[in-house]
């Protein structure tokens, strides 16, 4: 076993190969060569280090080495228990890193798991869904969950071809549905509400409004970008690694960091009464850069036609765009 400390650069699914191939697998060679042929190892699940952002800050709790190890039906009745106890044997430290720090509410994360448990608790027991309805109301977060970290070996391919299912990414119907309902919720909070609770000079209700926004436009970019949206803590930092559209990410930002009192003495001295022809607000067309450049990458690929600034009016396109009739009936905002 290598002696070193690399707690400074290396990352959580590093130390989780390395972990796992200099200290898990010599145990399963050694005490159940039998079933190495049928296991499923990586590092998948919750967790900054399966999306690949942690950081000095997020080793304070569910952090060091571990893996997980997969087991079919069959197997994990057989030798699940006992695998178990093996795995909880193992030395704690390793390369420099102190043994895994876990929170009340971080056990069953690692160790050794049963498949169809595993995605059961993210995903339930259709796996993949086999309705276009279960796809549309999974938690989203959760579909990052099981298709974000790694495997790092799969000789029996059960674990992984569910996974492979997932990443394949929504059926298109599902993805049309989810943009529907976010261009929707992007017109409602940020085009049409922020202004008007600005003009009321209620600026809670104006900042809740902008929050929605903002969750609504990261949300419609991770669709875009066909990537399943994580964690809300990692959405915006997830929003880098995104191809399509990476001017809107600093729009953003520029968004959430614009001073608020200094947002409602600009409304207050231009006594503004139309927040759609009125600038003052540097918000208002922030907001609008953003849902104009939605729009055009929208029309890119083929979802929409019109040409009309505001989103809302694309919803009615998008919606006629969905062939599955059971989804074509839901309400625009479902989803």
């Amino acid at each position: 076993m290598k002696e070193a400390n690399y707690a400074s650069s290396m990352t959580g699914l590093e130390l989780a190969r390395e972990y796992y191939f200099q200290v898990g697998r010599p145990m399963l060679e050694a005490q159940f060569p039998e079933y190495l042929p049928k296991i499923a190892a990586g590092l998948v699940g919750d967790g900054s280090e399966c999306l690949g952002f942690d950081d000095e800050i997020s080793r304070d709790h569910d952090f060091g080495p571990s893996f997980c190890l997969w087991l079919t039906k069959d197997d994990y009745d057989a030798v699940g228990e006992e695998m178990q106890h093996a795995y909880a044997s193992l030395p704690g430290e390793f390369l420099g890193f102190p043994a895994r720090n876990t929170s009340a509410r971080g056990d069953g994360r690692v160790g050794v798991l049963e498949i169809r448990q595993f995605y059961g608790r993210y995903i339930g027991a259709e796996q993949p869904p086999k309705s276009l309805k279960r796809w549309l109301y999974l938690p989203e977060d959760k579909l990052a969950a099981v298709t974000a970290g790694a495997v790092f070996e799969d000789s029996l391919g059960e674990f992984s071809r569910i996974r492979a299912a997932l990443a394949e990414y929504y059926p298109e119907d599902v993805r049309i549905k989810k943009i529907a309902a976010r261009a929707a919720g992007m017109a409602q909070s940020g085009q049409y509400n922020y202004g008007r609770c600005m003009c009321r000079g209620d600026t809670v209700a104006a900042s809740l409004a902008l929050n929605e926004f903002v969750r609504q436009a990261m949300s419609m970019l991770y669709l875009l970008n066909r990537r399943y949206a994580p964690y809300y803590k990692w959405m915006f930092r997830g929003l880098r690694d995104l191809p399509i559209l990476p001017e809107v990410p600093p729009l953003l930002l520029r968004l959430v960091r614009e001073n608020p009192l200094r947002a409602e003495n600009a409304w207050k001295a231009e006594k503004i009464r139309n927040p759609y022809l009125n600038l003052a607000d540097e918000r208002v067309e922030l907001i609008e850069r953003i849902c104009v450049g939605v729009i055009e990458e929208l029309k890119r690929q083929s979802l929409t036609s019109r040409n009309d600034d505001f989103l809302e009016a694309h919803t009615y396109e998008l919606m006629e765009r969905i062939k599955d009739p059971e989804l074509h009936m839901c309400h625009v905002l479902e989803g």
